[in-house]
């Protein structure tokens, strides 16, 4: 049961959604994976405007979350960034450090706890399989196709649950 006195919310992924990562794609494509190279080039990341735009005009209507598969030892650089771009206040909700789970399912289960008391008015997110399932489980979905494609970090993000 939703709480009707309580802003919806418009629920923002950051990687490739927000924050444009491909000047830091190259430290997935070797083996083994430099995943601390790849998160410590993050506040590095420029903004993606039409994300930043979007997060910008939800404000209006809904509680803006983040939703991020990155892991919590990211989360002051992450919380910087937002900051520096001028993104809307908003809780960030990280995958713990050990979770190696695909984006898919982490990401869900927290929709559905945060639905549980909210309404989730949108997930905006780039990870095809993340929106699929977000739209079978009934949760309203803007794919974020505006920055490059990156086959090393869907990959990361399905098969190692790293982001």
């Amino acid at each position: 049961m939703t709480d009707s006195s309580k802003r919806p919310l418009a629920v923002f992924d950051l990687d490739n959604t927000l924050a444009d990562t491909a000047h830091r794609q190259h430290f997935l494509e070797s083996r083994p994976r430099d995943w601390d190279a790849f998160f410590a080039a993050a506040p590095q990341d420029p903004p993606l405007a039409e994300g930043v735009a979007l997060a910008v005009e939800s404000v209006g209507a809904c509680e803006v979350v983040y939703l991020t598969g990155r892991p919590e030892r990211c989360r002051r650089d992450t919380l910087d960034w937002l900051a520096a771009h001028g993104l809307p206040e908003g809780r960030v909700y990280m995958r713990s450090n050990a979770d190696r789970r695909p984006a898919r399912f982490t990401k869900l289960q927290i929709l559905r706890r945060l639905a549980r008391d909210r309404e989730v008015r949108v997930l905006v997110d780039d990870d095809e399989l993340v929106c699929d399932d977000a739209e079978r489980a009934g949760f309203t979905v803007v794919r974020a196709r505006w920055a490059a494609e990156s086959a090393a970090l869907e990959e990361a993000q399905e098969r190692e649950g790293r982001t």
